[in-house]
């Protein structure tokens, strides 16, 4: 195992350096959330910011483009703290190229919902919260320094910010080094992080139910009431296996994919058959 390692990191050639890092950074900060949209949200600012890296690291176009395909899916996180997710894989990409493609699909797939209520909290509620607070009252009583402090949150916030991508990177780059000769085992772990982060979604974010009730004299029966004895959250999973399942196919997108179900949503609830 010594040796297979020697040779793993003999072979490695350390292709992004801190300026790489620091251009990255700026990027994330100042495009993260460029043309966000509903189908994929933050996929076209991850893929800004992994522009120049990719560039460096796929000198064959077929590769750059497969990866540039992968990167442009559906991402979605708080943008503070994406910083963190974009530094893993740029450190496992720097060193496995192709092979990191499953590996970083999962990864992404599996951190940016944590991470995403991590960043929320954080950045989102508490230190608008408490600091903002602080700071609104003291302008309120004719304070200057209440604006001065409030300037000053969102400088060390921008400043801490610019950690999270170096710190992911460096941490990437040890998860790779101990993983260097379990490559599918990596694969495989990140891609079951990522299938138990969407299947956990899905009752939390689908919200579909059954309201038929059937009546025979005094008896009642309430649909709902049966498929939740079956498998709680049964439709809302069925209506993501039906979703995928016409993504499959080729002139079907995910455009349309949504179009296909605010028009079953409206048809199937004016006919009582969902809610």
């Amino acid at each position: 195992m010594m040796m297979e390692n020697t040779k793993t990191d003999t072979a490695f050639r350390k292709m992004l350096f801190r300026r790489d890092l620091v251009a990255a950074n700026v990027r994330w900060l100042l495009c993260s959330q460029i043309c966000w949209n509903y189908e994929r949200m933050m996929s076209t600012g991850y893929l800004y910011t992994m522009l120049p890296l990719l560039k460096k690291l796929y000198p064959e176009q077929g590769d750059r483009k497969e990866m540039m395909h992968m990167h442009n899916q559906f991402f979605n996180t708080n943008p503070l703290v994406g910083g963190l997710i974009l530094g893993i894989d740029m450190a496992i990409e720097e060193r496995e190229k192709m092979a990191s493609k499953e590996v970083v699909t999962g990864i992404k797939t599996g951190l940016m919902g944590p991470f995403a209520g991590v960043g929320d909290t954080i950045f989102g509620v508490i230190l608008p919260t408490i600091c903002g607070s602080i700071a609104a009252y003291m302008g309120l009583q004719g304070n200057v320094m209440g604006v001065v402090i409030w300037v000053i949150v969102n400088i060390l916030v921008i400043g801490v910010r610019f950690t999270f991508l170096p710190l992911g990177y460096s941490q990437g780059t040890k998860l790779v080094n101990d993983f260097s000769d379990k490559l599918n085992a990596l694969t495989d772990a990140a891609v079951l992080l990522g299938i138990t982060v969407v299947g956990a979604l899905i009752p939390t974010v689908v919200k579909a139910t059954v309201p038929f009730v059937y009546q025979s004299g005094k008896v009642e029966l309430k649909m709902q009431d049966m498929l939740d004895q079956i498998m709680p959250s049964l439709v809302p999973a069925l209506l993501v296996a039906l979703i995928y399942m016409l993504l499959g196919h080729k002139k079907m997108t995910s455009t349309k994919a949504i179009l296909l179900v605010m028009l079953l949503g409206i048809v199937l609830y004016n006919l009582k058959i969902l809610g």
